[in-house]
């Protein structure tokens, strides 16, 4: 599903994605409110949510659809120094698409995102731990963290760092399937819903330290 309140962008992103054979776009939505509607009623694996929007913005979209659905969301911004990613990603976002995207890539997030991985690149990373730090998040002893076994929690060190499957894979010198498997270890003995709040989680538990 597309929400964005400009109707060409919108339906260009749309239009895109229903030629593909694998995606479906079951709903459009031109603001904040009707999207969380539309997203309750049609139950999508995954919709772009435009960060600025009336009635209600993407964030609080966001986060009412994370709370209330088992559905994908990823953000739509114009600028990729937005001021709201670190909210987005707290909200329950699994990732970030500039508008200006180029086709391939919009098609490929979609696939990414709907198969449970998560759009966060290590630039995106980086900016979410210096909005972290200069807000002045407090951050905790490692604790909750007893549940991993000790390759868990190295997996997660290595999420916090903003590392894919397949560079995990090599760090570890494991198979990406057993990558897979301790990523989903990860998420699931600690409640989380992806790689996005594992990220959060890894620093934030402090087991890793911004700029280390």
């Amino acid at each position: 599903m597309v929400a964005d309140d400009q109707e060409l962008v919108r339906g260009g992103f749309a239009m895109i994605l229903d030629a593909q054979p694998d995606i479906e776009v079951v709903g459009e939505a031109g603001d904040g409110r009707a999207a969380v509607e539309a997203v309750l009623a049609l139950r999508p694996d995954v919709v772009l949510l435009d960060i600025r929007m009336p009635h209600m913005d993407g964030i609080e979209a966001a986060g009412v659809i994370a709370a209330e659905t088992g559905c994908k969301v990823v953000m739509l911004t114009t600028f990729d120094q937005d001021d709201y990613v670190y909210d987005a990603l707290h909200a329950g976002a699994s990732g970030f698409l500039l508008k200006d995207v180029r086709r391939d890539d919009l098609v490929h997030a979609v696939r990414v995102v709907a198969a449970g991985e998560s759009l966060l690149a290590p630039s995106v990373t980086r900016r979410l731990i210096s909005d972290m730090v200069s807000r002045g998040t407090r951050r905790l002893e490692p604790t909750g963290l007893d549940a991993l076994t000790a390759r868990e929690r190295e997996t997660l060190e290595l999420l916090g760092r903003g590392l894919s499957n397949a560079e995990i894979a090599e760090r570890l010198v494991v198979s990406e399937h057993t990558v897979k498997t301790h990523v989903s270890n990860v998420l699931s003995k600690l409640g989380l819903r992806d790689r996005v709040q594992a990220v959060i989680r890894a620093y934030e538990s402090g087991l890793i330290l911004p700029g280390s």
